[in-house]
């Protein structure tokens, strides 16, 4: 159990540093977002399980050649209250720190849980009082505002599209219908999960780059997602107007392929109006909320994605970045459950 231990520290350093500044720098995301996701939870999940199981495993060496081993000999020294002379202060602080990590993450994603839907329940409220239905679309909401506002709130089947009428009054049908398509694609595909599990992340650990990096990551990817729903059904250059129009409030790229100034936020965002901090509650708090600079590039890049497109990742690539995230996985889970391969 002592080199699986330092095996799952390597892993956790490697996946807390050097492998998600790689993936946020690399340029085919945006060829395969799907995989991207893939891939970015993968990270996720593996670094948090090597950096548990480390201290676990570590804590958990004089007790036996295995873990299930070593804890049903922990239990036996808690419960029946057997001397554990072998457990030095070094393996009691080990335990302790794995104990502590594992509570720590776990309220965290409760809280945050509790905080989202106890801010989706105030905003609902909020409209059931600000807001009209939308003729002839479902499950859509106008509210009266200048601004061009687009939004989903998540809820089940009390899921909803708000959209303001400012908004409705500078798109064109087809442009419209991109939009609502868009953000339909958020509650389709059930986007705010995601979201709220990589705000529970950053959340908990605020100074690791795998949280920062990944939450940036995933909040553009599930735009991209969303965009390649939207284009299964409308022109691309309808959307690309779409886009350009919710995120700087004025008509954007013309259909001819001119382009006019950059837009200055992303107002397609899951959940987020544009210009100002998340009102749907779906994934982060407000001191999380990335500035209009951040949003401004994860627009350009949307729009640059569209007006540009790159082939998708061959079967190749693919089946290499989603065997990749399969080992992830599976080698913390194999050096915790069969450490005694490694001495």
């Amino acid at each position: 159990m002592f080199w699986a231990s330092h095996l799952l520290a390597t892993l956790a350093v490697v996946l807390a540093w050097p492998a998600p500044i790689a993936l946020s720098r690399a340029k085919w995301p945006a060829r395969s977002p799907f995989t991207a996701m893939i891939l970015w939870q993968a990270i996720a999940l593996a670094g948090g399980l090597s950096m548990i199981g480390a201290m676990l495993v570590w804590g958990l060496e004089p007790l036996g050649d295995n873990l299930l081993e070593a804890l049903g000999a922990l239990w036996d020294v808690v419960v029946n209250n057997r001397p554990a002379e072998t457990l030095g202060l070094v393996h009691v602080f080990a335990l302790s720190a794995a104990s502590l990590l594992t509570a720590h993450l776990v309220f965290t994603l409760l809280l945050t849980y509790a905080r989202i839907r106890g801010q989706r329940r105030r905003h609902r409220n909020l409209l059931n009082l600000l807001s009209s239905p939308s003729h002839g679309n479902p499950s859509t909401l106008v509210i009266k505002h200048p601004a061009p506002v687009a939004y989903c709130l998540p809820g089940g089947a009390r899921s909803v599209t708000v959209l303001s009428d400012g908004l409705m009054g500078l798109l064109s049908e087809d442009e419209l219908q991109a939009v609502l398509i868009h953000e339909r694609a958020h509650l389709k595909q059930r986007h705010h999960l995601l979201l709220w599990a990589f705000a529970a992340w950053r959340s908990a650990l605020p100074w690791l780059p795998t949280s920062q990096l990944a939450q940036r990551a995933v909040n553009e990817l599930i735009e991209m997602l969303a965009d390649d729903e939207a284009v299964k059904q409308v022109d691309e250059k309808v959307l690309v107007g779409a886009i350009a129009i919710v995120a700087s409030g004025s008509h954007g790229p013309a259909m001819d392929g001119s382009r006019r100034d950059a837009p200055v936020a992303d107002g397609s965002d899951a959940g987020s109006a544009v210009g100002r901090p998340r009102v749907d509650a779906a994934p982060s708090a407000p001191d999380e909320e990335p500035g209009a600079e951040g949003s401004s590039v994860a627009t350009v890049h949307r729009l640059r994605r569209l007006l540009e497109p790159q082939p998708p990742l061959s079967n190749v690539q693919t089946i290499g970045a989603l065997t990749a995230a399969a080992l992830l996985l599976t080698a913390p889970t194999v050096l915790l459950i069969a450490p005694g391969f490694f001495g």
